[in-house]
Order: C-alpha cells, then structure tokens, then sequence
C-alpha cells in the first residue's frame, strides 16, 4: 500500500492489480455497457479489501443530438457495504468541469482528454476494507454507450489508517445577492462587511474526522452589464470543528484561493490548481476553476465547513456549482438528494439584455 512517489516505485510491493472493465464479454468489440432511459447499472461491485488507484470512462449518447450529457448521468460510489453512497456527483463535474460540457486539461488527479475532453480519468486513491460499489445512472432519453476502466489494488487487509473517499455536488441556482442598480457599481463590487459567513456558498459541509482535499468551482455570469462586471472578488472561509467567524482559514478573495491574481481572464491548468474556462469579454459567460489540495490538505477533527462569499460580500446573484473532495471516518453526514436533471442544466450561453425579457423568459431579472 505505498504511495506514488517517484522514490517509491522500487520498493517491494503486496497486494495484487486488478480490474473491472467494460470490455466485450463475448470476446468482440462492443467493450461498453448500455445504460437504458432512467437506468441503474453496476459498473464495478468489488469484495473484499483494497484501493482503486485509477478511473477512466468515456460515455456516447445514441441520440447524436443530446446536450449536456455529462450533466445528465450521475456517477456513484459506495464504500463496505454502506447504504448511502459516499460519492454522489453529475459524471462530468466529477472528472472536474461542470456546465455539463467536456474540454481537454490537466491536474494532479483529475484530467480530460483528447478526443475534446471525453475521455476522462481518475486518480484520486479510494480505499475500502470490505467491498466497493461503483454506478452509474442514465437521466436522459435515449440509451448511453458506457466505457470504463476501474483499476483497483487487491490486499488481504486494509490498514485501518485509511479514511474512505468522498465526493459531492452542490448547486446554486442564483446565489441571493443584492439588486445592483441600488448602489454604484464600485459599492457592488467593493463595499459592504461580511462579519458572520453566513450567506456565503457552501462547498462542503461534512461530520466526522477527515481531511479536505479540494474543489472545482463553476460559475455562469448573470450579471447582463456592459460596467466592470468581476463574478469574483469572494473570500474562502473555511470552519473547522465548529469554530465561529472569524475562521482560522479566511482567504482574500476568489482568485486568490484558486491560486491566481488579479482577476484573471486567461485559462491555466497546473497540477493542483487552474483555471478551465475563464469566461468571455468582461468576464461573460461560464467559468470553471479548480484548486486541489494534494500537498496541503485540510484536516478536521470534528467537522469541516467549505465557503466562499459570491461577489464581495454576496453581493452577486450568479449560477454556481461546485463539486468537493475529501476523505473522512465512517459514517458520514447523509447527502441532500441531487436536485431533479431538468433543474441541473445549464442556463443558456446567450441571454437578453432587456431585464423584463430575462424575466419573461427566464423567470429573473
């Protein structure tokens, strides 16, 4: 059970590789499994002890048409015989992009490949002492092709340091911010005090003893101005063990807890931190950003509380979703139930400008 350091690969090793895959039974070349309309299919159900090391799948809709695919199938993983699954994520924010869109780029743990992004990999470690469950289910219309590789270790034991992988979505439709017409454009983006965190977006929210290891972050700009119109400017605060504001771990704003400056408009991808989409003129449009803590997890003895303020001082009102990653004791705090497919899609690219056409059409302004 060693690492993957370099200085590592010569030392002796026990255990044994394995695999599950979804290759062609039949000795042909349909080396997938078709999930159905609505369906619930087991892509890897393990027993016994061990660690996934590796995940790579790539997926394609039998209706040639069908948008936002990787929204639209949800990934989930369950660890020694648990009910309740501790990895519940949307396939492509999973693999680090949200907006349910595929795009090449890479990290430490998460990548996308050629051809477009749609080959997606995996190498956050997951360990299990008992069994691991890995599914997938089908919310769209038409059947989805489903390849994958879900490459594992085999021990006769596990060593009972070993805190078990978890993965969670959350969204927020519009972040509740303030009316922008209310105040210059310079209070929007600057004034205000956040003394308390309390309206700030959740990224995780977890019970138990662990560490957090990161986060992508997706934002949708709703904000329709031709003024400076900077999405971020929001302060991580990250609770730890119940501790009140201000938290041990308060950042400096947006851009600074994704490790960049200057409210970047250029796309990056570094292996823990980058930036996959940085949105259009005037930051328009969608961003996606990730910041994974390999080398500096965050430990938590009791409970951990992810934030981040939307616009200094929740002052804005965009589409966010964010996926988290951790490793924790079992058992964990229960998921809130994945909100409805219709609901998880993408607000469209291209909005009016004229307030009451927004609200018409799309029920804000």
């Amino acid at each position: 059970m060693l690492g993957s350091s370099l200085r590592e690969l010569s030392l002796k090793r026990h255990g044994r590789r394995r695999r599950a895959s979804s290759y062609d039974r039949s000795g042909g070349n349909k080396d997938f499994i078709l999930v159905e309309p609505g369906e619930n299919r087991i892509m890897a159900d393990i027993t016994g002890a061990g660690k996934i090391t590796h995940i790579w799948m790539t997926t394609a809709s039998l209706n040639a048409e069908e948008q936002y695919l990787h929204r639209k199938l949800v990934l989930r993983m369950y660890w020694d015989g648990e009910e309740e699954p501790s990895v519940e994520v949307p396939l492509g924010d999973f693999f680090g992009l949200g907006h349910g869109i595929t795009k090449n780029y890479t990290s430490a743990v998460l990548m996308m490949s050629p051809e477009d992004g749609k080959s997606l990999n995996c190498f956050f470690p997951m360990p299990f002492a008992s069994g691991a469950r890995l599914e997938i289910e089908n919310e769209t219309q038409s059947p989805v092709r489903v390849y994958f590789y879900v490459d594992y270790e085999e021990y006769h034991e596990l060593s009972g340091d070993e805190l078990r992988f978890h993965a969670q979505w959350n969204s927020e439709r519009l972040t509740k911010g303030i009316d922008c017409t209310s105040v210059s454009n310079e209070d929007f983006s600057f004034g205000g005090t956040n003394t308390t965190g309390a309206d700030n977006y959740v990224i995780l929210d977890a019970v138990g003893k662990g560490h957090y290891v990161g986060c992508n972050l997706n934002i949708h700009n709703q904000r329709f101005t031709d003024k400076w119109n900077w999405y971020g400017e929001g302060d991580d605060m990250i609770f730890i063990d119940g501790e009140p504001w201000p938290p041990s771990l308060h950042g400096t704003g947006m851009e600074d807890y994704f490790n960049t400056a200057w409210c970047p408009t250029q796309e990056i991808c570094t292996p823990y931190h980058g930036i996959i989409l940085a949105g259009g003129p005037n930051w328009s449009g969608k961003i996606s950003a990730y910041r994974y803590h390999i080398e500096d997890p965050i430990m938590f003895d009791k409970s951990i509380r992810v934030t981040i303020e939307h616009g200094h001082n929740n002052h804005r009102s965009d589409d966010y979703s964010s996926t988290a990653y951790w490793y924790q004791t079992e058992p964990h705090k229960s998921f809130a139930k994945l909100i409805n497919v219709v609901d998880r899609l993408p607000l469209p690219d291209i909005q009016p400008h004229d307030p009451e056409n927004r609200k018409r059409i799309y029920g804000f302004v």
